[in-house]
């Protein structure tokens, strides 16, 4: 019986993967802990996995409505991200996931867990590296449509020279941003690294995990060496209010399937007016609806649309007539599966990405977060329901995604890293 320390750094699509597979690993027989940010003890105790706080705490980042909104800015937000949250808080969180690891035998990195690896040199332990989406393999032969805009993509067009010194160019600027993690590492007596950590310097010489469904993105020759494609590892979340789950049920029998609105559980702290003009744009197609505010429920709505703070989307999506998101990766994979069409309303980070790929798989169109009003809404929800290719293209996708089962494949690629090793038992499920 081995023990593994899974560690993650964001919002609730990052812990939520971790989560997944530290339930199948324990099915397994094999303990796991997550290692994550302190407010995150009780969802990750509750669904019956370890847990180790690692520092920065969420609340000690600020007004977590202001800070969203900061980090989410379309092309300042990465570069806030590393500033403001990752890169100052180097020291207190390697002190913690160094304790966490104390006795661990094999460590999981998260793209942002840049002190994982740190961790892993100096305590002789084997670590792999896991990736949420395809963006953060930066493959030149399928490049990512980066946050905005399309640089990477448009070079590739023109030709090699033109995306290699694009590639370039966002390497270099990797690199500056990371200066500190540098210096982190010279303090700690460790060389410096040669690949910026955004880059290939996140990825474990033991194996990479690739926690995103496999439709999305077709293996590139530059994908870094021991990836697996696992699938999304799902888990749904905290069970909803006891009254939430037969009130959604009521609506969802007294007429036809509504349209289904959420934002996953960051856009929700900055989305203002989206949640009007969504019922505004329901109302306008004489369409009923469903929203998904994560927070704060709207207090006048129209005949038609019911809001609540939280439902798992594996209960209401397939439900949907048609699901609009903001296309955070384990939103998309909990639409894919439900085959339902789906309008893509992506914010930052890897949604602009994630939408392209999503939209590329015929599934649903797109509409950028801050183009959305309810005149919008309402024009690209009806083009989108009256396109009957997108529905087929979603059944399609999600027949193909029906056996599919991301945590129990990730549980299985640890414990193989570990045989390989010689420090598993052979623990049948």
């Amino acid at each position: 019986m081995s023990r593994i320390l899974l560690a993650t750094l964001g919002s609730l699509g990052d812990l939520h993967p971790c989560i997944a597979v530290a339930r199948a690993l324990r099915a397994r027989g094999h303990p796991a802990v997550v290692a994550a940010a302190p407010e995150y003890r009780e969802p990750v105790e509750a669904a019956g996995v370890g847990f180790a706080p690692v520092r920065p705490s969420l609340d000690a980042l600020g007004d977590r409505a202001a800070v969203a909104r900061r980090l989410f800015h379309p092309v300042l937000g990465p570069r806030r991200l590393l500033r403001e949250v990752v890169l100052p808080h180097l020291h207190e969180s390697f002190a913690d996931l160094d304790h966490a690891a104390a006795s661990a035998d094999l460590l999981v990195s998260h793209p942002l867990t840049f002190t994982v690896p740190i961790v892993a040199e100096r305590r002789g332990l084997p670590w792999v590296s896991t990736v949420l989406a395809p963006l953060s393999l930066m493959s030149r032969h399928d490049p990512p449509r980066l946050h905005g805009g399309d640089l990477l993509r448009r070079a590739a067009r023109i030709g090699p020279r033109a995306r290699d010194a694009a590639f370039a160019l966002a390497r270099a600027t990797a690199r500056h941003w990371e200066t500190p993690l540098q210096s982190f590492r010279q303090e700690l007596g460790l060389p410096r690294t040669a690949a910026p950590m955004l880059f290939e310097g996140q990825f474990s010489p033991q194996g990479t995990l690739a926690l995103f469904d496999a439709p999305l993105a077709a293996p590139q020759a530059d994908w870094p060496p021991a990836l697996r494609v696992c699938g999304a590892a799902l888990h749904d979340g905290a069970a909803p209010d006891a009254a939430a789950l037969p009130e959604l049920e009521r609506f969802l029998a007294a007429g036809d399937p509504p349209l289904v609105f959420a934002l996953g559980s960051s856009a929700v702290w900055f989305a203002d007016g989206f949640w009007a003009a969504a019922a505004q744009a329901a109302h306008a197609l004489g369409r009923r609806a469903v929203l998904v505010t994560g927070s704060g429920l709207p207090r006048e709505l129209p005949p038609g649309v019911r809001a609540f703070d939280y439902l798992p989307y594996s209960a209401v999506f397939p439900r949907a007539a048609a699901v609009v998101h903001q296309c955070g990766i384990g939103t998309l994979a909990q639409a894919l599966r439900a085959g339902r069409p789906q309008l893509l309303v992506p914010v930052a980070f890897d949604q602009p990405d994630n939408a392209a790929r999503a939209c590329r798989l015929g599934v649903g169109r797109e509409l950028p977060f801050r183009r959305v009003d309810a005149r919008r809404l309402e024009a690209a929800l009806a083009a989108l329901l009256d396109d009957p290719r997108h529905a087929q293209a979603a059944e399609r996708c999600a027949a193909e995604l029906r056996d599919s089962d991301g945590a129990g494949a990730a549980a299985d690629a640890l414990l193989e890293v570990l045989a390989r090793r010689g420090a598993v038992a052979d623990v049948s499920p």
